[in-house]
């Protein structure tokens, strides 16, 4: 372990025990001077990739390359635990004091020079995530700066929105409010968007004047140790931003337990979300959760079909469906419905492995995927993985469509995170509202309409923390967090600014 610590000394990091997929994908990136853009590339032999005797398929200790299932062993010795926990929360206190101690507008100088280097050094970047990720080429440009976006935001949004207000109680009183930091807050990221969730949580953290333990998917860890080194350079003091790498029962139950961490943000499974939340509400420590999505778009008669039909296949071929707010189940009115679904299958068959889309991330949810669709009625196109052609040599499924599903299917109200979309036609407006409701999850809802007003008055009475009306931006300046089993509060926006910071109210007599 020692010798994988003294690696990453240039990023300053206090505690990183390297596991052994994100040496290997250190070593794919040095190893390929130039970002993959032909699909041609999925028949290729993925690089030599450790290699090493005793390395078997099958071993609870393997990790595969999402492109290729070539193997990576990540050996338990090099997965942080407790005590590596212990130290990074120990650096983090050393060092919160004095990054909160400094202004808004310095802390905003080394955001933005954050900005500047994830664009400068994209190319790094953008190779490490599709080293563990196998992502297309324009879903990692598109990842990258939006990364960097969240830094900006959050750069100026403290100077103009992170600061209190003065409370007018007459003359000889000064009352005013000041956000404070937290301190030391512990963020335990996913591997489906690894940088970009990353970032999302770390801006707005570090814009407050927290100081910071991260603790990413082990099987997506490189981007964000590399996101630390380059907060580093940007003069990111010592001990403000802290990564440990490890497994969630071991260091990630480690952070979320530790007496020192003030302030607790997660995103991942339901189940997950429910362990931690018990651990917040033992130790009385506010929590942020984002968890699992079962998305509805809906589709009106007087809609522009041609785009709302955009919308559906986006949201299926986007990460190949590993997006929580993936908008999955598309809700149709009844006179269209067989015209909107002939318009995505027809795109969906168009759809290229390895181009339009990537692989399924880890072995555990491909698998998953496949599961979900042998318990499945027969698809309308898709389902199942490729057979035959270099996309069978990947964690790639073919992108599914079920049309008209029984709405209580297993395949119609679990969350596949993976690309399926299912359909069903709905009557009118109050019946798709029935169904769109009808779920256990509320993070996201889109609906199509030529009647601007019905889709804003279906706005206020769909049961989800952000709804698109055709095709509004959701964006970095919008709040983001859901309802239900989706979790509770938000990200993105100025109000994740006050997630990450407590609100004092002083008042002085004159």
């Amino acid at each position: 372990m020692e010798r994988n610590l003294r690696s990453v000394d240039t990023a300053k990091i206090t505690a990183v025990p390297l596991e052994e997929n994100i040496v290997s994908a250190y070593r794919h990136v040095s190893s390929h001077r130039r970002l993959r853009k032909d699909p041609r590339d999925l028949d290729r032999p993925p690089p030599a990739l450790d290699r090493r005797p005793g390395v078997a398929p099958g071993r609870p200790d393997l990790a595969a390359h999402p492109r290729s299932r070539h193997p990576w062993e990540r050996r338990r010795d090099r997965r942080g635990r407790a005590d590596d926990v212990d130290r990074a929360v120990a650096a983090a206190e050393r060092a919160r004091r004095g990054w909160a101690d400094r202004s808004p507008a310095d802390r905003a100088a080394v955001l933005h020079r954050i900005a500047d280097l994830l664009h400068e050094d994209a190319d790094t970047v953008m190779r490490l995530e599709r080293a563990c990720t196998g992502k297309v080429p324009a879903r990692l440009r598109l990842e990258v700066d939006l990364s960097a976006q969240y830094f900006r935001y959050y750069a100026g949004g403290v100077r103009a929105a992170g600061q209190g207000s003065v409370i007018d109680q007459g003359a000889g009183v000064h009352t005013c409010t000041r956000y404070e930091p937290y301190g030391v807050v512990g963020v335990i990221t996913p591997w489906n968007l690894p940088l970009n969730q990353a970032c999302r949580a770390l801006a707005p953290a570090l814009a407050m004047g927290n100081a910071v333990v991260a603790k990413p998917s082990e099987f997506t860890s490189a981007s964000t140790l590399h996101l630390a080194r380059l907060a580093s350079r940007a003069g990111l003091p010592d001990g403000v931003l802290n990564v440990v790498t490890g497994t969630g029962p071991q260091a990630g139950a480690a952070l979320a337990a530790h007496p020192g961490v003030r302030r607790l943000a997660f995103t991942g499974s339901v189940a997950t979300g429910r362990l931690l939340a018990a651990t917040a509400v033992d130790r009385l420590v506010p929590l942020t959760l984002e968890l699992g999505g079962k998305s509805p778009l809906l589709v009106f008669a007087d809609a522009d079909l041609d785009r709302a039909a955009a919308a559906a296949v986006a949201a299926l071929a986007a990460n190949s469906g590993q997006v929580c707010s993936a908008t999955t189940r598309l809700l149709v009115e009844e006179s269209v419905h067989d015209e909107v679904v002939d318009r995505v299958v027809a795109a969906v068959d168009r759809l290229r492995p390895g181009v339009d889309f990537g692989p399924l991330i880890t072995q555990t949810q491909y698998r998953k995927v496949l599961d979900f669709l042998k318990d499945a009625p027969e698809p309308t196109v898709g389902g199942g993985p490729y057979t035959e052609g270099p996309a069978a040599r990947g964690l790639y499924v073919r992108p599914t469509v079920y049309a008209r599903v029984d709405p209580a299917a297993r395949i119609a109200r679990e969350e596949v995170f993976g690309p399926v979309l299912v359909t069903w036609p709905f009557h009118d407006e109050a019946h798709a509202l029935a169904l769109a409701n009808d779920s256990d999850y509320g993070l996201v809802a889109a609906v199509w309409s030529g009647d601007l007003a019905r889709g804003l008055r279906l706005a206020e009475r769909l049961d989800a923390g952000q709804v698109a009306v055709n095709g509004g931006p959701l964006t970095v300046e919008t709040p983001f967090g859901g309802y239900k089993r989706s979790g509770y509060g938000r990200e993105k926006g100025l109000a994740a600014l006050h997630e990450y910071a407590q609100l004092k109210t002083v008042s002085a007599n004159l």
